[in-house]
Parts: structure tokens; sequence; C-alpha cells
């Protein structure tokens, strides 16, 4: 009896001894796979193990796609065609004059009586979402008005991090006064109150008679002036702690020049922070072309932005009975944020050195 109960135990440790042998040869089979990936392949293979980041991917290519690549397939209406229901009369009258330097000049103007603008119209399958209050499709609008607001985002980020790295890798390399300028000049910016700004720009504006389309671009420059200092800080802050490593002692007495020091050895250490700042900042920078859109200051008819379509709501008539003129913008400035935010947060996961799986 004794000999079989030593036998099982025998029997008991070595099954326990092999279960240990496979879990080790398992772990250490892991441990040799993550070794063999890139950091950029590890990045990418904790990124799609998050399944809100592909959701955020999903929503990004939609929109993208949507924007830019709807209105090439769907040619039916312009961002700016009206739908005039039918034309009743048309004439059509020639003048003909002498300009100052003798030359005869004829001139041929047509003059069209139509009915009326088809507006208000309700989703059919001529207008997908109907038209709004000048008779545009909503569809389109809705398409261009993506473009705009995508494109603002884009263009506002990449400048504000441009901004923000120059000037905070200076503040943080150098430290001392040039610190010290950079920094109140940051606070200055941050202590601003933005919205009166705003709106003694957008008068400014139009007293200028810009056209929509410069408009835009002036937009742009607005949005940026007020948003580069959160990275400034955000890169001066990084670039602090990381001029104390070891590889930075290292650069120093090998003698290199100091815009190498920063931008080949400091500002690649802190773009994983700023791929992600970037990533959840194209979210509010959206949200805050829309605001100002809703609220007058930004994209202006006929030119189309989803913050001028929804501000179509502040007309009671339209909030209780036209939802199609500015529920499906709110719902597609809903999916870029989330999207954008959803990216940036697995992004943020996946770019923790901390991590292992």
């Amino acid at each position: 009896m004794k000999e079989n109960e030593e036998m099982k135990k025998v029997a008991e440790t070595s099954e326990i001894s092999e279960a240990a042998q496979v879990k080790e040869a398992a772990s250490e089979q892991v441990v040799a796979t993550y070794k063999e990936l890139s950091p950029i392949q590890l990045v990418l293979r904790r990124f799609f193990r998050s399944k809100l980041s592909i959701v955020g991917l999903v929503l990004i290519v939609f929109l993208f796609l949507f924007s830019f690549l709807g209105p090439v397939v769907y040619r039916a209406w312009g961002e700016e065609t009206v739908d005039r229901t039918s034309v009743v009369e048309q004439i059509e009258t020639t003048y003909t004059y002498v300009d100052e330097n003798g030359e005869e000049i004829t001139v041929i103007e047509v003059l069209e009586h139509v009915d009326s603008i088809n507006k208000y119209a309700s989703p059919s399958g001529e207008h997908l979402l109907g038209t709004d209050e000048k008779g545009m499709d909503v569809f389109v609008r809705l398409m261009y008005g993506g473009r705009i607001s995508l494109t603002i985002g884009f263009i506002v980020v990449i400048l504000e991090t441009l901004i923000g790295v120059l000037l905070g890798g200076l503040a943080g390399y150098f430290g001392g006064w040039v610190d010290q300028l950079i920094m109140r000049l940051v606070d200055i910016f941050n202590c601003i109150p933005t919205l009166p700004i705003l709106l003694i720009a957008s008068a400014v504006i139009d007293s200028w008679n810009i056209e929509p389309d410069k408009r835009i671009y002036i937009l742009m420059v607005i949005i940026t002036v007020f948003s580069w200092s959160g990275v400034a800080r955000l890169v001066r802050g990084q670039i602090l702690s990381l001029r104390e490593q070891e590889y930075i002692t290292a650069t120093e007495v090998m003698g290199l020049p100091t815009w190498r020091k920063i931008f080949k050895h400091l500002i690649p250490n802190v773009m994983p922070q700023l791929i992600v700042s970037m990533t959840l900042g194209l979210g509010s920078v959206i949200l805050y072309e829309s605001t100002l859109s809703y609220l007058g200051l930004g994209v202006q008819m006929p030119k189309a932005a989803w913050g001028t379509m929804i501000a179509a709501a502040n007309d009671p008539q339209v909030l209780n009975y036209h939802l199609n003129m500015w529920l499906p913008a709110g719902i597609m400035i809903v999916i870029a944020v989330l999207g954008f935010n959803f990216i940036g947060d697995g992004l943020r996961d996946a770019m923790d050195p901390k991590a292992r799986k």
C-alpha cells in the first residue's frame, strides 16, 4: 500500500512539473515573440486588439469616404444648387453701349421669373434628406460640411503641434529666461477670454466683406492661435525630464549642435504623447469649429459646415418640424468626436511602455 501511495505521489509530482514546464515554455515563446516585434508592430498589435479602437477607425474611415468621395458619386445636386420647381418665363434683353475707349460693348441680360423655390422639402428619392430654407439639398451639404470640418480639424492640429513643439522644445531644453519668457506667453494665451475676442474678430471680418472661402482660412488661424499653448506645455514638461537622461549627456560629450539634440534626440521621444494629443485634439477642434459656425463666427452661407447647418435649429419651426435640416449634422459631429476619441484612447493604451499585451 505504501509503495502504491508513493508511486501516486511521484506521478502527481511529475505531472505538476510537466505542466509547469509547458507553461514556462509558452511564456518564453510569448516573450520571444514580443522580442521579435518592432516597436511599431507592437503598438499596432496592441491597438488593433482594442475593440473601441477598431470602432473609432471604422467611424473615421466612414466619415472620410462620405465627405470626400460622396460628392463624386452622388452628383445629382451641388453644394450651392437651389432647387427651383419651375421656370415660368425667361426674358432676354440686349444692351449695347460705347465705353470710354470708344469700343462698342454688348451686354445680354437674362431674367428668369420662377414659380417658387422648393424649400423645406421632406426626404424623398430626389432629395435624400430634403431641402433647407433656401432650397439646397441637405444630404449634399452634409458631405461638403464634412470636408470643411475635417480639413479644418487636421490643418489646425498640425499647425498648433508645430508651434507647440518649437516653442515647448526651446523652453524645455534651454530653461532659464527662455523658459520663463515662453511660459509666461503660454499663460497669457491661457488667460485670454476666447469668446469675446472671437466676437470682436468676427465683427472685424464682417466689416472687411471677405468671401466665404477666405473666411475659412481666417477661422483656421484664429483657432490655431488659441490652441497651441497646451501642446507647448506638454512638450516642455516632457523635455524637462528627458534632458536629464544619460543619452543627452552623451550628445553633449560628442559635441552635437543644439538643434540636433532637440529635434533628433528629444522630440522623437515625445512623439508618442504628441500623437495621442493630436488625435484627441482633433475632436476638440471639430467641436470648436462647429460651435463658432453655430454662433455665426465661422463658415458662412452659401458654404456648408456642420455647425452652420445646426444653426438652422434657432428657428422654432425648423427645430420642431424639420429635423432633417439639423439632426443629421449633429449626428455627424458626434460620430467624428467619438471616432477620434476612441482612436486617441487606443493609441494611448498601445503606446504605454508598461503594457505587456
